[in-house]
C-alpha cells in the first residue's frame, strides 16, 4: 500500500501514488457511503469509471450495487500453456493462426449468424432467472465471440523458457450488459422512490430484497457465461494450433474474473465484495495480470493481503482516456514500436485507443502491488488480435 486518503466516513487505501482528479473524486465519494465496510481499496491500475473507479474494491454491508460491478459482468482472463516453443513457429504459421482465429471468432460488435450448441452454456438453472430465462438465443449467438474495446486474444511466450501460451480477455457480451443495465435501473428507481442516500451511478439494492437476490443469481450466471465464452474461444484457438502442430499439448486452463460481487469473509465479518476491474488474490491463488498489446503480461500467485480485501490489479490500467489516446498518439510510432518487438498485430487508426502508449507501464503496476501478488511467469506478446 502506497497511500491512504481519508473520506468522510472511511479511509481509502491506494496502491498507487498518482491519481487523476476525477478518479480521486470517485474514491472520496465511495468512502462516504453509509453501507461501505472497513475501507475502500484502490488497485495500482485504477482509473475513472462510471460511478466507481475501474480498479476499485468496495465491500458493503446490507446492499449490492450493480454499477460497482459494471456492465461487463464476469469479464476476465483465461490463459493456457502449451508445449510449443515460440522460436520453432514460423511467421507463416503464426499468420495462419491469426487468420483462423478471425475466421472462427466474431470480433467487435459482431455476433454469430448461426447459434452454437446450448451444451456450451453454464450448467446452472436458467429457467429460474427472471430476466435471463428468455435470452438463450442471444447467448448462443454471442458465446465464443470476443467483443470490442480492450478485449483481446494473444499468443505469448514465456520469457524464461520460450514456451507458448494463449491468453484471452473477454466477458459476458451484450447479455451481461443488458442484465447490468436492467438491475441498475431497478436500483435507481427504488433509491429515488424511497429517498435513499446514494450517489450518482451507484444506486443499490437492499440485499434482503427479492430484486437483490435475483441480481446476485443472474450476475453469477453471467459470470459463468463469460467463462464459457472465453473457454469456447480458447477451443477455437486450440484447433488452430493443432492444425499447425498436430502433436501440440495443452495444460489445464487458468480462469479468473475481475467484474463481479460475491459474499466473502473479511476482518471477521461476512460482506459483499464488489470488484470492478480487480482480481481476487487469495493466498496462493493463481491469477493473470495482462499488460498492453505491446508489453509483458504476468501469471501471478496471490499473497492474500487482507488490506486489499485479498485483491490485485486486473491489468496495466489506462494512462490516457480513449478520446485522449485517439487525439494524442501517433499511429506510425505505435506501429513501429510493435513491429520492432516482432509482434504480429493489426493496429489501425481507429484502434489507437488500445495502443501500448495508452496504458500505464506494467512494470510499475507490478512493483506497486508487490505486497498483493508474487509474479510467477512473465509473458511477452507474439501475435495480438484486438476486438
Amino acid at each position: 500500500m502506497l497511500k491512504v486518503v481519508q473520506g468522510t466516513r472511511l479511509p481509502a487505501k491506494l496502491w498507487l501514488t498518482e491519481v487523476e482528479d476525477s478518479c480521486m473524486e470517485q474514491i472520496i465519494a465511495l468512502a462516504s457511503l453509509p453501507y461501505a465496510f472497513k475501507h475502500i481499496a484502490i488497485m495500482p491500475d485504477a482509473h475513472t469509471g462510471k460511478g466507481m473507479p475501474i480498479g476499485g474494491v468496495l465491500a458493503t454491508k446490507g446492499v449490492v450495487i450493480p454499477n460497482a460491478v459494471g456492465v461487463d459482468i464476469g469479464c476476465g482472463m483465461c490463459a493456457l500453456k502449451t508445449n510449443l516453443i515460440a522460436s520453432d513457429l514460423t511467421r507463416k504459421e503464426l499468420t495462419y493462426l491469426m487468420a483462423h482465429i478471425r475466421e472462427q471468432i466474431p470480433l467487435g460488435f459482431a455476433h454469430r449468424k448461426t447459434p452454437l450448441d446450448e451444451s456450451l452454456l453454464p450448467d446452472l438453472p436458467l429457467d429460474e432467472l427472471p430476466y435471463l430465462k428468455d435470452k438463450k438465443e442471444a447467448m448462443l449467438r454471442q458465446i465464443g465471440t470476443l467483443g470490442g474495446g480492450n478485449h483481446f486474444i494473444e499468443l505469448q511466450k514465456d520469457t524464461a523458457s520460450d514456451e507458448v501460451w494463449v491468453m484471452i480477455h473477454s466477458g459476458s457480451r451484450n447479455v451481461g450488459y443488458k442484465v447490468a443495465e436492467h438491475y441498475n435501473e431497478l436500483a435507481r428507481f427504488w433509491c429515488e422512490k424511497w429517498y435513499a442516500e446514494t450517489l450518482p451511478n451507484l444506486s443499490f439494492l437492499p440485499i434482503e430484497s427479492q430484486m437483490a437476490k435475483d441480481y446476485m443469481a443472474e450476475m453469477e450466471y453471467c459470470k459463468e457465461l463469460a467463462f464459457a465464452n472465453r473457454r469456447t474461444m480458447m477451443h477455437f484457438v486450440m484447433d488452430g494450433l493443432e492444425d499447425i502442430v498436430p502433436e501440440v499439448e495443452f495444460e489445464p486452463l487458468i480462469n479468473i474474473a475481475h467484474n463481479y460481487a460475491a459474499w466473502e469473509e473479511h476482518f471477521g465479518e461476512k460482506v459483499i465484495v464488489h470488484r470492478k476491474g480487480a482480481t481476487r488474490a487469495y493466498k496462493d491463488e493463481i491469477g493473470i495480470i495482462p499488460g498492453s498489446m505491446g508489453s509483458f503480461s504476468y501469471i501471478v500467485k496471490g499473497l492474500g493481503n487482507p488490506e486489499s480485501f485479498m485483491s490485485c490489479s486486473h491489468g496495466a490500467g489506462r494512462k490516457l482516456s480513449r478520446t485522449a489516446a485517439l487525439r494524442q498518439l501517433s499511429l506510425k510510432e505505435e506501429q513501429e514500436h510493435m513491429d520492432q518487438l516482432g509482434i504480429i498485430h493489426g493496429l489501425r487508426k481507429n484502434g489507437l485507443d488500445e495502443a501500448p502508449s495508452a496504458y500505464k507501464e506494467i512494470e510499475e503496476v507490478m512493483a506497486n502491488q508487490a505486497d498483493l501478488v508474487q509474479p510467477l511467469i512473465q509473458l511477452a506478446p507474439i501475435a495480438v488480435i484486438k476486438g
